[in-house]
């Protein structure tokens, strides 16, 4: 009996650390690879580093942005682009 209850407390701790924190870690990291795929010429973006730009070019796995009014032209990897500003915002569903 001592077995059984053992076993089902760990089942349930294992549930609960997925539902906590495994099934929205997955859920963000989805949402971010989506953003990043739809990324168009045009958008104003933020880099991981904190650095605001628009972008002028993509090619494949990079983005060229244009971080100011003097037209400085950065080459940043899709990766590093943390947030597109440019992008509707969701309307929360009640």
């Amino acid at each position: 009996m001592e077995m059984a209850s053992s076993i089902i407390m760990l089942v349930l701790i294992f549930v609960v650390f997925y539902f906590l924190l495994i099934r929205p870690e997955n859920k963000k990291k989805k949402q971010i690879e989506t953003m990043r795929s739809s990324l168009k010429v045009g958008d104003n973006v933020t880099t991981i580093g904190g650095i605001i730009g628009q972008i002028v070019h993509i090619k494949d796995d990079k983005i060229v942005l244009e971080t100011s009014a003097d037209r400085v032209r950065i080459e940043f990897a899709r990766w590093a682009i943390s947030s597109n500003e440019s992008a509707p915002v969701e309307t929360k569903k009640k």
